[in-house]
């Protein structure tokens, strides 16, 4: 088996993990677990798009033939400027988890999306207690920017987030 990974475009066959890594709370982890959702998104997505659209996509992220988890982007609309920008986002499987694989297919996702779209800006945000992730973004070359209070509704509670940025002319990470 290839230790290289790899991001794929979404086949049918991938959709039953896609579902559980966003509906089965011991697979999407502490920080993705926002309770039970739209039970039909991944299906409908697939065949009304295969999961990728000029505003956005998922991919799969693979090493040789397993399969570790999601990664997806979405176009976020300018604010002061005439530009769009990409919010990236990440889930692995429980078993691929703090193996470094979050860097990598982050790494991937942001030269797949740099090579193959005009977009300068990509950003992600994080829960400030997920320190896997923050270290991940920053070893992807993501520079954070600060904490945005109160940002996400979690477990009963809101949540601080930490963004993160990542700009075309900023050094490869």
């Amino acid at each position: 088996m290839s230790d290289e990974l790899a991001l794929h475009p979404v086949r049918e066959d991938d959709l039953p993990m896609l579902e559980g890594l966003t509906q089965d709370p011991e697979k999407t982890g502490e920080f993705q677990w926002f309770g039970w959702a739209d039970l039909q998104r991944w299906r409908r997505g697939w065949n009304e798009n295969s999961l990728i659209s000029p505003d956005g996509g998922t991919l799969i992220v693979t090493r040789g033939d397993q399969r570790l988890g999601l990664v997806n982007w979405r176009r976020r609309p300018p604010t002061v400027a005439t530009y769009y920008s990409w919010e990236i986002g990440i889930i692995l499987l429980p078993e691929a988890r703090g193996c470094g694989y979050g860097t990598q297919a982050q790494r991937l996702l942001t030269r797949y999306l740099f090579a193959h779209t005009t977009v300068h800006r990509i950003w992600a945000g994080t829960d400030v207690d997920n320190i896997a992730e923050q270290r991940a973004l920053e070893k992807t070359g993501f520079t954070r920017e600060g904490i945005a209070r109160a940002i996400g509704w979690r477990d009963g509670a809101w949540r601080d987030g930490v963004i993160y940025s990542l700009l075309r002319t900023d050094p490869a990470g």
